[in-house]
């Protein structure tokens, strides 16, 4: 009998937890079906529900109910924040828009910041270390600049999806305050992994995701602290205060309020236990693969995310290869047209092309068990073996 498979991608999604599902199949049925916007008692019901769920990822958060905005996932999110801030500048009565981020963001962020370059945003990305955190001396320079080149926005993510390096996140949200700066910051791959209180944390904007947290795909939050410096990107109804108008994903919003509520309960114990797991994997990868180079490994990190390159192989082969074998890994690399491109992260940190081809992410969570780990690594090291070896027969051929 061939062995189960290991999933081994949380940070891409994360199966529904029980309650959640539980929590949502009653306004999936004729129990609770309304529109939340209607006055009948069918209405009244689903409201109730979505009422709910906004009070429990604001309890989670450490945040005010009505500053919670349901989205369509984190990438909207994203957008809403970077854009909205934008577009409020640009087409409001200051005319003008500074956005300022790191090139190592989630490609929601740095598509919504091409955006606003069309429409006329000034766009600058902090350079990064080679453990790909933000150069804070030079956010602190344009911070202290002249009204004129003072940012509108600055956007950094918390926890970095692909190598988990984490942001100094309180420093930054900290020195935006004191200069009247808004700050968003992604929080997806934080939210239930590393604690996420933002009762005194002066963050404007935070995104995050129900899917990764045991929720259901399709529905996130915005978190909006001051709705006078941003202007919707979706236009309709008087839903959400018009800032995101449109009937709202009651089930969606339900299942991610429990996901939410039941994560951040457990969210130490959850640290503690995959902090555990990535780092003796990672001991038993580097043991194996003595030449091994481990991402983001001299800064503070997500306890879920490890990301490693194997030199003298490439991702795509690492990944088809790892399936086979009965993982389920990722990369931050992207295959267009048969050719492996570097990964947008590792390139900004410095790594060559060879190592930022070659990245493969492992992510935990849920199914993660400490007793997979000698399989995991054991399995990797025979996959580059196999990788490197078929390789070096091509360069002969």
């Amino acid at each position: 009998m061939p062995l189960p498979p290991i999933y081994l991608d949380h940070a891409a999604t994360t199966p529904v937890r029980p309650e959640a599902r539980e929590a949502m199949l009653p306004f999936l049925s004729e129990a609770a079906f309304g529109n939340p916007s209607s006055s009948h008692q069918f209405g009244r019901s689903a409201r109730a529900g979505l009422e709910h769920a906004r009070q429990q990822i604001a309890a989670a958060l450490g945040v005010e109910t009505r500053d919670v905005l349901f989205t369509s996932g984190g990438t909207e999110a994203d957008n809403m924040a970077v854009l909205g801030v934008a577009l409020e500048h640009l087409f409001g009565e200051r005319r003008r828009a500074h956005l300022v981020s790191t090139p190592t963001e989630h490609k929601a962020v740095l598509a919504s910041l091409h955006q606003a370059q069309a429409f006329g945003a000034r766009v600058t990305l902090l350079p990064v270390d080679r453990d790909g955190v933000a150069d804070l001396g030079v956010l602190e320079q344009l911070l202290r600049g002249a009204d004129a080149d003072l940012p509108t926005l600055v956007s950094v993510m918390w926890v970095n999806n692909e190598t988990g390096a984490i942001q100094p996140i309180a420093r930054i949200a900290e020195r935006c305050a004191a200069a009247g700066v808004p700050f968003h910051t992604d929080a997806v791959q934080a939210f239930g992994k590393v604690p996420v209180d933002l009762k005194s944390l002066p963050v404007t904007f935070a995104t995050l995701s129900a899917h990764k947290i045991g929720g259901p795909k399709g529905v996130g939050a915005l978190f909006v602290r001051d709705r006078r410096g941003v202007r919707g990107i979706v236009h309709g109804g008087s839903q959400q205060g018009g800032l995101r108008p449109g009937t709202e994903n009651i089930a969606g919003a339900v299942g991610f309020g429990v996901a939410a509520e039941l994560a951040t309960g457990e969210q130490p114990r959850v640290c503690q236990e995959l902090r555990a797991i990535r780092d003796v994997l990672q001991a038993a990868l580097l043991a194996r693969v003595p030449d091994l180079v481990v991402h983001a490994a001299g800064a503070e990190r997500g306890p879920s995310i490890l990301s490693v390159s194997a030199p003298g192989t490439d991702s795509e082969a690492m990944l088809m290869h790892l399936d086979l074998a009965g993982l389920a890994c990722a990369s931050g690399s992207a295959c267009t047209t048969g050719a492996v491109e570097p990964s947008h992260v590792l390139a900004a940190m410095g790594a060559t092309r060879d190592l930022s081809t070659a990245a493969v992410r492992f992510s935990f969570g849920s199914l993660s068990r400490p007793d997979q780990v000698p399989r995991i690594a054991e399995t990797y090291a025979k996959v580059v073996a196999k990788v490197r070896g078929l390789r070096a027969g091509l360069s002969r051929g």
